[in-house]
């Protein structure tokens, strides 16, 4: 199983007019980080970057000359994602972003059901909160001491590590598939699902002849309205 851990920065919040201008993924195989990588800051071509989103990730202007614009690495992305699931934590949010994006330039949106919230399973795990991802990280005991500002790359990397502790933590690679729940809003939120399978022989039985009998006279004496009578009959 292939999972896209991503996480974009953006211009601002409006999907129809800012841009994004960092987009960061990593690759999980089985729940495992493979190593792989796609990263990269995009030229927002003339979008202004707000005060507000420059004080949450670091970014300015002068970071982003002579770096590509997001047509120019799309269908290297759409590649690194092929056939993968995608995780995002506020996925909405990002894939909003993406999409608008493929819109400009005449590509099909990514679809929702490819798209793993992990905010949605934190608020279901956690509904107390709070769910933020740096929240998520002291909870789980990971240390985000590098995130002075928000990085997509370093974020997926963090991401990473909370979504395995929420969909099971060190046994998450014994999970083999998913299943989709409806959220309030309409939409499908994947949800781990572990599958065990049948055993292929009955183990065999651990009783002797004498401890049956013994048991078969013990619940005889109990009378007929006892428990263990009604569970021998069924």
């Amino acid at each position: 199983m292939r999972e896209i851990i991503f996480d974009t920065e953006t211009t601002g919040l409006d999907a129809r007019e800012d841009r994004i201008i960092e987009l960061g993924c990593i690759e999980l195989v089985n729940r495992f980080a493979t190593g792989r990588t796609f990263h990269h800051y995009i030229n927002p071509q003339g979008r202004a970057i707000n005060v507000e989103a420059q004080a949450v990730h670091g970014i300015g202007a002068d970071d982003l000359v002579g770096k590509p614009v997001f047509g120019d690495l799309a269908e290297e992305f759409l590649t690194f994602i092929d056939g993968a699931k995608l995780v995002a934590h506020n996925a909405g949010f990002d894939i909003g972003f993406i999409n608008a994006e493929f819109a400009r330039l005449g590509h099909p949106p990514v679809s929702p059901e490819r798209v793993v919230d992990t905010l949605a399973l934190a608020r279901r795990k956690h509904p107390m909160g709070p769910n933020s991802l740096d929240a998520l990280c002291r909870r789980y005991g990971i240390d985000n001491g590098r995130r002075t500002k928000h990085g997509a790359l370093l974020d997926s990397e963090l991401l990473a590590e909370v979504y395995i502790e929420l969909i099971g933590g060190k046994q998450a690679a014994l999970i083999l598939d998913s299943i989709a729940l409806p959220a309030a809003d309409g939409e499908n939120i994947a949800v781990a699902e572990i599958v065990v399978s049948a055993r292929p022989s009955p183990l065999p039985a651990r009783l002797t002849e004498v401890e049956r009998a013994a048991h078969a006279k013990m619940v005889e004496s109990l009378g007929e309205k006892a428990l263990w009578a009604r569970l021998d009959q069924s």
